[in-house]
């Protein structure tokens, strides 16, 4: 029997958790699932007998490190910022280990010694990175087999609200971590590649420069940048093509709107906002307005950011109540971005029977022979309900069945790694399909950039 130590069991992990109870009984698995909150893993698993739950402080190195040795691959779900002390366990006991999450410098340092242990620690092996990774590869590789030379690459990922629940105007609900969503493009400033030049945008600018983008048969999307898209020049191979974006989906007007909250200040992450637990959504946005002995808070902020009163964006603020000024906010010693982040949950919260809708967008660029040609390649996933979401299927599968392919042998490659190689990502991307999880690549005129770009 094969022992998975699964660290982390959040919103993201339920058809995770799904898979390896399916999978448990034919594969001959023993799962541990280990968190503070057990609550969703025990709907899920219910009485099995090949799953055991525990609770856990993932700080307690004791009992975390006994759980890792006696394991042979551990699954971490947890904070990205976390993943660095199972890692270091999954080393000591000689553990195979997998993440859904970015590579950090200092798990990447691991490498050497990972391989001298002939250990698989597979990273970025979810949604956004992961199926990204792996279906961008797939066409790029396709590409070059031919003899084809790429030119641009432009890669976008959303999650959503699907068509049948959206029922707000900012066409927009919470799938996934929602401090994520808040503090999204902080700490550095977007770089990317057009036509040949290198192109930067500050985040005080980020939501002011989108694309316009069509997804075959649910419209037009906005795009707006990812921070660092250069970086996969050489992760990809891509080093000498002439555009390369990497960016994230959004409903058209989303952006403008948000851009509203990065203005004013409200997505800092960085101070705690003095009488915080007694401030009202209405204190709130007087807190970062000009002072005016006359003028309501309304009238402030329409002047500050030049905001016409029948603006359709004037009524995504007006949604959200924002100006209430009779019930407290409620969190004591909270920053901007806490805050906000409270206000948006109370509306943007998927209610039990709401779906969520994921959306990729890939756009291949190429020269083959004496053409360019253009493959553009979409992806819409819809979730269940609110336990089973379109953002938990397409983070959680890849990650299961990249665990149990692991402990099968069928992916041996020793190292600290993401999936962009083809003996791991055509068997996951192939099982994937069963699940529905299925891209529609289709060959397109060839543009060298999108007309329907918006300068800020």
């Amino acid at each position: 029997m094969k022992h998975i130590l699964l660290i982390g069991a959040g919103k993201s992990t339920s058809s995770l958790i799904d898979y390896l109870k399916q999978k448990s009984k034919t594969e001959n698995l023993f799962i541990t699932i280990v968190d503070k909150n057990l609550d969703l893993a025990r709907k899920i698993v219910g009485n099995h007998p090949q799953f055991q739950l525990r609770n856990l402080d993932i700080f307690d190195d004791l009992i975390r490190g006994e759980l890792v040795q006696k394991t042979d691959l551990v699954i971490s779900m947890l904070p990205a910022r976390f993943h660095m002390q199972v890692a270091l366990d999954a080393l000591k006991y000689g553990k195979h280990m997998v993440t859904a999450s970015y590579i950090s410098n200092e798990l990447k340092a691991l490498d050497q010694q990972v391989k001298a242990k002939k250990l698989v620690f597979m990273n970025e092996i979810g949604l956004d990175p992961g199926i990204d990774h792996m279906s961008a590869m797939r066409v790029i590789d396709h590409i070059k087999n031919q003899g084809g030379k790429m030119i641009l690459f432009e890669s976008f990922t959303g999650g959503l609200v699907a068509p049948e629940s959206d029922d707000n105007l900012w066409h927009y609900k919470f799938t996934w971590n929602p401090r994520n969503v808040v503090v999204a493009g902080q700490g550095g400033v977007a770089k990317f590649l057009h036509a040949g030049k290198f192109k930067y945008i500050p985040y005080q600018k980020l939501f002011r420069r989108t694309e316009f983008l069509e997804i075959d048969g649910y419209g037009r999307f906005e795009g707006y940048p990812n921070r660092d898209s250069l970086k996969y020049q050489k992760i990809y191979g891509l080093e000498d093509v002439s555009t390369l974006y990497r960016g994230t989906i959004r409903r058209v007007g989303f952006s403008r709107a948000w851009n509203v909250f990065v203005q004013l200040g409200m997505t800092d992450d960085t101070y705690v906002m003095e009488g915080s637990e007694k401030m009202t959504k209405r204190d709130f946005v007087n807190a970062f307005l000009p002072f005016s002995p006359n003028d309501s808070v309304e009238l402030k902020l329409r002047q500050y950011l030049k905001i016409d009163q029948d603006d359709e964006l004037w009524l995504k603020l007006e949604e959200l109540d924002l100006f209430d000024g009779q019930a407290p906010i409620g969190l004591k010693d909270a920053t901007p971005a806490q805050i906000l982040q409270k206000i948006l949950e109370d509306k943007w919260t998927l209610k039990p029977d709401d779906k969520d809708m994921i959306v990729m967008y890939h756009k291949f660029g190429y020269r083959l022979g004496d053409k360019n040609r253009q493959i553009d390649s979409q992806l819409v996933v819809k979730g269940t309900d609110q336990t089973y979401t379109a953002m938990a299927k397409t983070v959680g599968l890849p990650v299961a069945i990249a665990a149990l392919k692991i402990l099968k042998g069928e992916i041996n490659t020793p190292g600290v790694q993401l999936p962009i190689h083809a003996d791991v990502y055509e068997p996951i991307l192939k099982e994937l399909e069963d699940y529905g999880i299925i891209f529609n690549e289709k060959e397109v005129p060839f543009q060298c950039y999108n007309p329907n770009a918006v300068a800020g």
